[in-house]
């Protein structure tokens, strides 16, 4: 893990001072277009037999002086210029175009916006995209976070009901990491849950980390959703999330986010 800084409060977190972002936003539009903006796979692995099961896409901006901008970053700067949806849809589409070339039994997870569920039209042009690379909608998963639905649930659910009559998955992003409103376990057609970094960290030292764990598993057995450790970086929380019966996990202990042609080659061992 690296070393935690004091932040100057004119930084962001992401440390890009805010007259920056703000410049960088404008640029946004014109990095797409240029292929500037680019995609990370994070694999996810089986947690009982260590099979690759799939892998989740990231966005990465290399940007021509700056290097390479992460996505909360990115993301956020388009945020600035009311891109984020359309990014996100960039995104979504330059991922299903690579995974179509992956083996049929390899799973794709990305991440939605929450312009992208308040667009009536989400659905059916996710559909068209899907069919357009003959990709199935059983192996695609759309991650969404708290921030995702805060805006309007009753909407949101709308939204990813459609979505998932499709076929396609829907899975509960960064569950542990904020309020955990069981509302949205409720209320949204929800198939997994994706189990925050923040609760990886303790549970090799810490009996009550290791607890609330098991708490939130016993939970997913329950309501039948299958359950995703992120952040995984040392044998001994993955030999923990194999013990208490997490499904699958992610993380840097077996591969870093790796690049589109570095994920086919992975894929076809």
């Amino acid at each position: 893990m690296k070393s935690q800084t004091p932040l100057s409060p004119t930084m962001r977190p992401s440390g890009i001072h805010p007259a920056l972002e703000k410049a960088l936003s404008r640029d946004v539009a014109r990095a797409m277009e240029a292929g500037q903006i680019e995609l990370r796979f994070q694999p996810q692995f089986c947690a009982k037999s260590g099979a690759m099961l799939g892998a989740e896409a990231l966005a990465r901006w290399q940007h021509p002086v700056l290097g390479e901008i992460g996505a909360a970053e990115l993301f956020s700067m388009a945020a600035r210029c009311n891109l984020s949806g359309e990014l996100s849809q960039h995104m979504v589409s330059l991922a299903v175009a690579a995974a179509s070339e992956w083996p049929q039994e390899l799973r794709l997870s990305v991440n939605i916006t929450p312009d992208q569920l308040a667009d009536p039209a989400f659905a059916s042009e996710l559909t068209l995209l899907l069919v357009s690379h003959g990709f199935a909608p059983s192996r695609l998963t759309l991650e969404i976070t708290e921030q995702t639905l805060l805006g309007n649930l009753t909407a949101s659910a709308r939204a990813l009901t459609a979505v998932a009559a499709t076929g396609v998955r829907i899975a509960l992003d960064d569950f542990g990491a904020g309020f955990c409103n069981f509302q949205y376990l409720k209320r949204l057609p929800v198939h997994a849950i994706k189990l925050d970094r923040s609760m990886m960290h303790g549970i090799t030292r810490s009996q009550r980390d290791l607890e609330v764990l098991r708490a939130i598993l016993r939970l997913a057995e329950a309501l039948e959703l299958e359950t995703v450790a992120e952040g995984i970086e040392t044998e001994g929380q993955r030999q923990v999330v194999i013990d208490e019966g997490c499904d699958a996990w992610q993380g840097y202990l077996w591969a870093e986010p790796l690049g589109v042609h570095q994920m086919y080659t992975l894929s076809k061992v």
